[in-house]
């Protein structure tokens, strides 16, 4: 006898969660091992930092939309590539609203990102609460 699927239709779902990060492909604002709090939505604007499910991989990057309407999935670290959402199978998982790197705590808010996604690498206002810097 098979084990039930969790499938996500509780409220639970709907409540934000955390990750771990794998890997250089977000650094230097995400580097490997940090952990990022995630805002379950399928909703997002251009320069907001996602997790995303592309043709069944999952990934946390920044969204790109530009005027034309294309849309990119970018890893900061420019030795990886970007992923071109035009004709895949995708989906936002939810937005990033919090890392954390040894307990150096920074919040993400999103309310400018479209006006400057355009122009900026890093469109998003981030606020260090620890006051240390990081």
């Amino acid at each position: 006898m098979s084990e039930p699927m969790l499938e996500g239709t509780g409220c639970s779902m709907h409540e934000p969660y955390a990750l771990q990060v794998l890997g250089p492909d977000m650094e230097p604002e995400f580097p490997d091992q940090c952990v990022v709090i995630v805002e379950p939505t399928e909703q997002c604007r251009s320069g907001m930092y996602v997790f995303a499910e592309v043709e069944g991989v999952r990934w946390l990057r920044q969204y790109r939309r530009d005027e034309q309407g294309r849309e990119w999935l970018f890893a900061l670290d420019e030795r990886f590539p970007e992923i071109a959402l035009t004709g895949l199978d995708w989906k936002v998982l939810g937005v990033i609203i919090q890392r954390n790197i040894r307990r150096q705590i920074k919040h993400y808010e999103y309310r400018d990102a479209e006006a400057s996604a355009s122009a900026a690498v890093t469109p998003v206002n981030a606020i260090d609460i620890t006051r240390q810097g990081a």
